[in-house]
């Protein structure tokens, strides 16, 4: 990804508004980027930002977390324990399209005369509104507004206001409220939507070719369509209901249809220059596993009821005043940057709208704004969104993890099919059953087991929530802690230690490795975890210990076995170099040149087989950085900052989940300037497209880790086993960086200036801190100020490149080289070799 240091947006396209996301003029141009960025959710339900027409469009989108198609994977070649079932999120039958004809003219936003447009996603009221106002082909104008929103309130719901005024002239209108199967049915108005998916890209999903969603139901009564289905393979029912109320003074009729894939319902208006037409949408969506389709219909009434019950003004209330209570948790204020503290809020509100109502459900990489990634659910959720549930909604980080528990035995057999005892959690999936066919890049990173056990453990400490490890969840840190007593190994060398084989890190350029840093270092955490969780239980709560005995068999001397292997667990260090090694066998190999390496080559995976990557000392995205942030107290300052040099310079960004951390060690070891660079590429890696695949939906690992980079990069927060400290990176460019967390029920306002920290207990008891190794206690009396000296170190000499590392000496005298993997030059345009 390119480092950028400014803001990147066009902002006489996209205006500076500290509480909203604003688009004052359209652009067919990037349809894929707008239709994520301005998307709407709420963890169950996901609208994409399409025009409200249906019609022109990249992407139409309608998604619900988990309710996903299977598919049978087809390997090349064969082998035992591959993953057989592929699952893929399916694009729910679509109710948001409402048509407009003007004296039987449609409106398409692509081919109309626009005399004024904007759009804006209001983050205080959770609001998608749009105002075009449209001159016809015969030359009359007419305004047309609309407002959109999925309840946070009711997590089923949907609600459209459409209104339509002529300005300056009676006119013929016809408004065709529909909803559209486009899973199956398509669209003849957007035959050209699956082309731009056909190139390669292993981040989209899976397309189908047969028909994935089966018609089981279809009602049609008043001014209310419901349509049912049942998917061909998974079995997963859905029902989707709309109610509709039209609001004017002129004369109207109306009429409906209804077919297997296709509801319609119509409305005639003869407008009156000025007088409006108001029409409210009301939808609602109800899924499961396997509920027959007309009991889903059913609730589907149910939902609609409560809404016609109830001015609809009402559900626009609840939005604003849940959302009031959302950014009083988690409001991050950075102040006098308002281009940086309106993409800080886009980012913190993408949060909510990808996990507020996930209710049981996964976090999707992909939340419900789009497609890519199949819609899985990866470690990303554990390391990126867990820390800023944990510390701003506890109920729903808790509920995650349940969502993590509810997938042990799943996990369990998993393990056994790799001949391993204890649980192994898949790498991707929807349904808790193992989704990567490229099992190098996926099945070996069993560091995903310590991912979640690191999120359950900070989530106890952030709590205090023991009862939770009472209630089941200390299962899963046994059972982890089960698979890496088994997976690794003890090995006498000069003294004994503990090792890991044949897996793959965070980083995916290097692939089922010996020792690798982060999985160790990890696995010894699990471990420790999973120790301290037995002790706690067998001292503190015996009948709990006594059920989990009972249902694990769990062993006298096992934990015992975990504490041995944590503290003997090898850590690779490289005297020599005096940097900890990625892996056993990293250092050996030769440096890729990453400087040299065109930028149409990038991001490397889309052009370079994986065997010619897997060959160098390069990365994906950040692996030895990630573990100085999530264990740094494992390593000392100058080991922090020669490993982050090292592997800085190797290190392509081609990951979106790699820049925030790099943002937070950056500013931890002083290459302060750095840390802006990437945090500012990460903070607008969706808002710009930086990656080029916003289209495919948000990154919302990293708008988790923006939080991070604020609350413990510049922030400086850490807490390592229930200790909470500060040691502030504020940059040197802000004044004032404000930001809250919840810790054990109290939740304490953190103002950080330039020369001065200040704690505040907005709610709930005192909560014992440190800033810089000195004590702090905050009570509900008064706030406490701590002084500070300085920001923490400031370097200003570079941070090396490949081109620095090429011809340093290895210990055993070697030269390390730095080259890229090329064919002859006459293959290659000359622009294109750009490396010869």
């Amino acid at each position: 990804m390119n480092q950028i240091t400014s803001d990147p947006l066009d902002r006489s396209r996209f205006p500076v508004d500290e509480w909203a996301l604003v688009e004052d003029e359209y652009n067919q141009g990037d349809e894929g980027r707008t239709e994520t960025i301005f998307a709407v959710g709420n963890g169950y339900l996901g609208l994409r930002g399409n025009p409200d027409e249906g019609r022109g469009g990249h992407s139409f989108g309608t998604y619900i977390n988990g309710f996903h198609e299977t598919w049978q994977i087809r390997h090349a070649e064969e082998a035992f324990g591959f993953a057989r079932v592929g699952q893929t999120i399916v694009n729910v039958p679509d109710a948001k399209v409402i048509r407009l004809y003007v004296d039987d003219e449609p409106f398409v936003l692509f081919e109309a005369d626009i005399l004024r447009h904007c759009r804006r996603l209001d983050f205080r009221d959770g609001v998608l509104v749009r105002d075009i106002e449209w001159r016809t082909p015969s030359g009359k104008r007419v305004l047309v507004s609309s407002r959109r929103l999925v309840s946070f309130e009711e997590r089923h719901l949907a609600v459209i206001e459409y209104e339509v005024t002529v300005l300056d002239a009676d006119a013929s209108l016809l408004i065709s409220s529909q909803i559209l199967n486009r899973q199956d049915l398509g669209d003849e108005y957007h035959a050209g939507m699956r082309a731009a998916a056909d190139a390669f890209d292993p981040r989209r999903a899976e397309s189908f070719d047969d028909r994935v969603l089966q018609p089981v139901l279809k009602r049609n009564g008043g001014t209310r369509a419901i349509l049912g289905y049942r998917t061909t393979n998974s079995g997963m029912t859905i029902a989707v209901g709309a109610e509709h109320d039209l609001e004017t003074e002129n004369e109207w009729d109306e009429s409906s249809q209804i077919d297997a894939d296709i509801a319609k319902h119509v409305y005639r208006i003869s407008a009156k220059a000025g007088k409006k037409v108001r029409l409210t949408k009301a939808i609602a969506y109800h899924t499961s596993r396997g509920v027959p389709p007309r009991e889903l219909a059913d609730r589907c009434d149910r939902t609609l009821d409560r809404v016609k019950e109830r001015p609809v003004a009402e559900v626009f209330e609840a939005q604003r005043a849940w959302l009031d209570d959302f950014w009083t948790r988690s409001d991050v204020e950075i102040a006098g940057q308002p281009e940086i503290q309106q993409a800080v809020r886009w980012n913190l509100f993408q949060l909510a709208q990808a996990t507020a109502r996930t209710d049981g459900q996964g976090i999707a990489a992909k939340g419900v704004t789009g497609s890519g990634y199949g819609g899985h659910y990866f470690w990303d959720t554990e390391i990126y969104v867990l820390p800023f549930l944990s510390y701003t909604a506890p109920n729903v980080a808790r509920n995650a993890l349940r969502f993590r528990l509810g997938m042990l035995d799943a996990a369990r057999d998993r393990a056994v099919e790799l001949n391993q005892r204890g649980a192994l959690f898949p790498w991707r999936t929807i349904n808790g059953l193992e989704s990567s066919a490229y099992y190098a890049a996926g099945t070996a990173q069993y560091h995903i087991d310590a991912d979640i056990s690191h999120a359950l453990s900070q989530y106890v400490q952030a709590t205090g929530d023991q009862d939770f490890l009472e209630r089941g969840a200390a299962d899963i840190l046994v059972e982890t802690a089960r698979l890496w007593a088994d997976l690794g190994f003890w090995r006498s060398n000069g003294d004994r230690r503990f090792h890991i084989d044949g897996v793959t890190g965070p980083d995916e350029y290097t692939t089922v490795v010996d020792d690798n840093l982060y999985t160790n270092v990890m696995a010894r955490a699990n471990l420790r975890a999973a120790v301290r969780a037995v002790t706690w239980l067998k001292s503190d709560s015996p009948a709990a210990y006594d059920r989990l005995v009972a249902r694990l068999g769990l062993g006298e001397n096992e934990a015992a076995d975990w504490s041995l292997a944590a503290e003997a667990m090898h850590i690779p260090y490289d005297e020599h170099r005096g940097i900890h090694p990625q892996d056993a066998q990293f250092l050996d190999k030769e440096l890729w040149d990453l400087e040299a390496t065109p930028a149409n080559k990038r991001p490397l995976l889309l052009h370079y087989h994986p065997l010619v990557i897997y060959r160098f000392q390069v990365l994906k995205q950040a692996d030895v950085v990630l573990a100085l942030y999530l264990q740094g107290d494992e390593f000392t300052a100058e080991q922090k900052l020669r490993d982050f040099e090292y592997y800085d310079a190797l290190t392509t960004g081609d990951s979106t989940l790699s820049g925030v951390v790099q943002s937070i060690v950056a500013a931890e070891v002083g290459h302060h300037q750095l840390s802006q660079q990437y945090f500012l590429s990460s903070l607008f890696v969706d808002l710009a497209d930086l990656h080029n695949n916003t289209a495919d939906g948000v990154h919302v690992a990293s708008t988790g880790g923006i939080w991070s980079a604020l609350v413990n990069g510049y922030g400086g927060m850490r807490d390592w086993l229930g200790t909470f400290s500060f040691d502030p990176r504020l940059p040197g460019d802000w004044t004032d960086l404000a930001f809250r967390v919840q810790i054990r029920g109290s939740r304490v306002r953190v103002d950080l200036a330039q020369h001065e920290i200040v704690f505040t207990v907005e709610s709930g008891g005192p909560v014992d801190l440190s800033v810089r190794d000195q004590p702090v206690r905050v009570t509900p009396e008064a706030p406490v100020r701590v002084a500070l000296d300085d920001q923490g170190p400031r370097i200003t000499t570079k941070v090396p490149t490949t081109s620095d590392l090429r011809g340093l000496v290895r210990a055993d005298g070697s030269v390390i080289t730095a080259s890229i993997p090329t064919i002859s030059v006459d293959r290659y345009d000359a622009e294109d070799d750009g490396a010869a």
